[in-house]
């Protein structure tokens, strides 16, 4: 079972407008959608995407004229917004990382805890299974993708072993993968007992399959540039990478984060660095005790939320 992660408070976030355009644009199982789509009137409307088809199946059970569901990645989301003639909306909620169904269901292949095809694509419809990006990958690039996508410490220890079992027997299980990794780990040193040995290199190879910080880092000006005067831009992350990335992001377009002050620079480095996108509406939200009692997967949870401004606005200085 899917359960969305700061429900009620990314629907608030949103400041949603009875008459407003607004884009789910990690639909899942549809939580945040249909609390949306509550607190519209007949001329609102919500647009959805996903890459995942189990997730556009379920979006189209859903039937109300006031909504669309796009199959495809967010990271596109101008132009499928122009081909539906939306030009301009009034909110932007981005939910990341893998949903709990996802993670549940053994055939997607994102879990250690359920053996199953090394799959791990968010769109299963296209795209190399992880199983088969492991048969081609090298040594070092292996060891840099868990590095730099897993903040693994032992990355190259991982990597190694990873790289000789292949050549003894191709990986093809989620357990297999597991096993490997929690070998190496355990040989070389000691981890937090609530977390898997093997959850670092998963996350690792996920987000390197599916571009996840690429199509993050390309899709945040897209949502500015849509976003009416007033619009809100909503943002949940995971984990500390995609973090790093919104609130860099949302700093950057609010104007806390540009050149020094007394900097000396020509007048138009100026002017492009002082111009003020968005405000960022207070500080990060994290769910509440119960909710994480409810649902542990929400712990990690951060979220972030920022307001179009009208263009042209300044950065006081």
């Amino acid at each position: 079972m899917h359960v969305p992660v700061l429900l009620e408070e990314a629907a608030d976030a949103l400041n949603i407008r009875a008459d407003g355009i607004y884009v789910d644009a990690t639909f899942g199982r549809g939580g945040h959608s249909r609390l949306i789509l509550s607190r519209l009137e007949e001329s609102g409307r919500l647009i959805a995407f996903d890459k995942d088809p189990a997730a556009i199946s379920a979006a189209r059970s859903i039937r109300d004229e006031r909504f669309q569901a796009v199959h495809g990645s967010y990271a596109q989301i101008r132009t499928a917004l122009e081909s539906l003639g939306v030009s301009r909306v009034d909110g932007i909620l981005l939910d990341l990382g893998v949903s709990s169904i996802q993670l549940d269901e053994a055939s997607r292949g994102f879990s250690f805890r359920h053996d199953g095809p090394l799959d791990m694509r968010m769109d299963s419809s296209r795209g190399k299974t992880a199983a088969e990006w492991l048969t081609t990958v090298t040594e070092t690039e292996l060891k840099e993708v868990i590095r730099t996508y897993g903040e693994e410490r032992y990355a190259g220890q991982i990597a190694g072993a990873i790289v000789m079992a292949q050549t003894r027997q191709p990986i093809v299980t989620t357990f297999q993968l597991a096993e490997i990794v929690a070998a190496v780990v355990r040989k070389f040193g000691h981890r937090d007992g609530r977390q898997h040995p093997a959850t670092r290199t998963f996350q690792a190879i996920r987000i390197h399959l599916n571009q996840e910080l690429e199509e993050l880092s390309v899709t945040l000006p897209q949502c500015v540039e849509l976003l009416n005067a007033n619009g809100r831009l909503v943002v949940i992350s995971f984990h500390s990478l995609e973090d790093r990335i919104v609130k860099r992001f949302m700093r950057m377009q609010a104007g806390t984060d540009t050149l020094p002050r007394k900097l000396p620079v020509r007048d138009e480095e100026s002017r492009m660095h002082s111009r003020q996108t968005l405000q960022i509406i207070g500080k990060k939200i994290r769910p509440g005790e119960n909710e994480v009692a409810a649902n542990p997967r929400a712990r990690s949870a951060v979220m972030r939320v920022a307001e179009k401004l009208e263009t042209g606005s300044k950065v006081d200085r």
